[in-house]
């Protein structure tokens, strides 16, 4: 059977089995049509039936989270744990707390992490979790009485060796404490279990910068190989949570300009530059939309339409917020207002449309699995200092962190290039992480 004969065969089953997912469609169509020059040169994948193992999650769980609220109303939500492959290391990935939250939002997160983790070089395997369940506007009780009872069903299912949750939107240090608060009280292990926890428990200097800055540090690959650096640049960064602020504070620190960031109502726009210390006040501490940055400098214009960020004209566009934000449409205003890279810091940020105008038209663009991995490096580096008891310095972390980064971009630039598709990173990520985690399975079996 010829490849792409092969590969549509595959899709077709995971449509199938998987209906009403478009998110994990997608993201494993954009996997297979990148892996066609992979299956040709390595035909025992196919006879072993690697990919179709691949796109099939080793376990699935849902269960119900019940909690009750202020107002002593017990409300009732849906948590999710997907431990999709475990052929290099134990599961690890990120939860995700928000409304939108499903099954197929999970499964398409979950697949991504596991060729993202294999990209680190780090022995980790790929899963994801999450809930429906929305923090946002919940008190500090309430939020607590939710991870509580989240995490007396999802226990029994994680481990330091088995699955590593950490934090992902709706899920930052106030939700991690909580979880790993209520793990403790149910097992008496005080172990890494679960990452992006705080300082004084176990938690990793730089794991909050982690995700900005590496994405930083890819990008700042991608720009010498052309020759090119941050300084003097314009930068537009949608998103202002975690991922976003610390991409912000770093491409600032190498010398470029941030001119606006969103978050799901609206964007702020200053030509001038804005001012980090007031975005990380208003989102970090005060957890108040972006527009209430206004207050504090009359200069920036508030706009209420997220999307129209893209239409701002800048050097570098960093899609630091969720799945599918940046389309076609959006894609070509950048375009035409001469942006030079895209880097993205969310996950599969970029509908296919809008990759396929970045690279038609010879944009530098560095896809999510490979420039936003530094969280989940990071993280590892958090899981190893837990187990030697131990902890690093902050530019010790950053160091490694910054060493990680430059191994992913040379892995994906490599493997562009023995693959016939030289100056691809969006392929020849997938290609790199691939293979490694395809030759793990090869050699462990049909399990």
């Amino acid at each position: 059977m010829e490849s792409q004969e092969l590969m549509t065969e595959i899709m077709e089953q995971v449509t199938k089995r998987n209906p009403g997912e478009p998110l994990f469609h997608q993201a494993v169509q954009e996997v297979l049509e990148s892996l066609e020059p992979a299956i040709e040169k390595h035909p025992e994948f196919v006879e072993a039936g690697i990919l179709n193992r691949l796109v099939e999650p080793e376990r699935q769980i849902i269960f119900r989270v019940p909690w009750v609220d202020d107002q002593g109303q017990v409300q009732v939500n849906r948590g999710f744990r997907v431990q999709f492959n475990s052929a290099i290391g134990p599961y690890k990935g990120g939860m995700r707390f928000h409304p939108s939250v499903n099954l197929g939002i999970i499964k398409f997160l979950g697949f991504e992490q596991i060729l993202k983790n294999a990209l680190t070089g780090l022995p980790i395997g790929g899963g994801k979790g999450g809930s429906d369940f929305d923090p946002k506007g919940k008190s500090n009780g309430e939020v607590m009485r939710f991870c509580q009872s989240f995490m007396t069903e999802l226990y029994r299912h994680i481990g330091a060796d088995v699955d590593v949750p950490a934090g992902d939107i709706g899920v930052g240090a106030r939700e991690i404490g909580y979880l790993y608060g209520q793990y403790k009280r149910l097992t008496g292990l005080y172990n890494g279990v679960l990452t992006g926890k705080g300082l004084t428990y176990g938690g990793s200097l730089t794991r909050t910068e982690a995700t900005g800055y590496g994405l930083v540090y890819f990008l700042e690959e991608m720009l010498k190989a052309k020759r090119q650096t941050l300084a003097g640049k314009t930068v537009v960064i949608s998103g202002s949570g975690n991922v976003a602020i610390y991409a912000a504070e770093k491409v600032q620190q190498l010398g470029a300009t941030v001119v606006a960031m969103s978050d799901s109502n609206g964007y702020i726009y200053d030509p001038r530059g804005i001012d980090l210390d007031t975005v990380k006040q208003t989102k970090e501490i005060e957890r108040k939309r972006i527009r209430s940055c206004v207050s504090c400098h009359p200069s920036y214009q508030y706009f209420e339409d997220s999307q129209g960020i893209w239409s701002i004209k800048c050097d570098i566009a960093l899609p630091c917020a969720t799945q599918n934000e940046l389309d076609e449409e959006s894609a070509l205003k950048l375009v035409a207002n001469g942006v030079i890279a895209i880097a993205e810091g969310a996950n599969m940020p970029s509908t296919p449309e809008a990759i396929k105008v970045f690279q038609d038209n010879n944009i530098l663009y560095a896809p999510a699995k490979a420039s936003n991995a530094g969280g989940v490096a990071t993280s590892l580096l958090e899981m190893s200092q837990n187990s030697m008891r131990c902890n690093w310095t902050f530019d010790e972390v950053d160091a490694k962190l910054k060493d990680i980064m430059t191994s992913i971009y040379q892995q994906t630039s490599r493997a562009a290039w023995e693959y016939g598709c030289e100056g691809n990173l969006a392929k020849g990520a997938n290609i790199a992480g691939f293979l490694k985690v395809a030759n793990a399975m090869m050699a462990q079996g049909v399990v």
